[in-house]
């Protein structure tokens, strides 16, 4: 973990661009953090960014996560978006590893996980305690680590 917490280095992370998209701090007109947004159009699709792992979860560590309108699905948009957070994470964080939880039925953002090149342990997998009883409590936890040679 760098030096002063995931806050303070979540909260000054740089403006972030791929081919098509721009992952920028939020706006007011955005209401939330890490807004997603098409380049050609300006077109907002949601977010995507790192967070450190709630407190109440049974495993700790920084995340990494995205939710995007449906109107952006499938369209790479998330896989994208994703590799350039965890990229960012560890490149510019050092992190040494990020994680990623979604429900078990979140078959869409499984497969994002795996095209990141993340894994899945089952034995990771828990009930998220924030969760009532039902369909969205299952999650599954999948991880990827970074960087295992040093830099030159």
């Amino acid at each position: 973990m760098p030096p002063g917490g995931a806050l303070r280095w979540l909260g000054s992370m740089a403006e972030l661009r791929t081919d098509r998209l721009t992952l920028r701090r939020w706006q007011d007109s955005d209401l939330e953090p890490w807004a997603v947004e098409v380049r050609a159009t300006g077109e907002f699709i949601g977010f995507a960014g790192l967070d450190q792992v709630e407190d109440d979860m049974p495993f700790t560590g920084v995340e990494t996560g995205w939710r995007l309108a449906r109107s952006a699905w499938g369209q790479g948009y998330a896989t994208e978006a994703a590799r350039t957070v965890l990229a960012h994470g560890f490149d510019a964080l050092e992190l040494p590893e990020i994680l990623a939880v979604t429900t078990a039925t979140n078959l869409r953002s499984q497969a994002v996980m795996r095209r990141l090149g993340m894994t899945r342990d089952p034995a990771d997998d828990f009930d998220d305690p924030t969760a009532p009883e039902g369909p969205l409590r299952p999650n599954v936890l999948y991880r990827i680590a970074g960087r295992t040679t040093p830099r030159r």
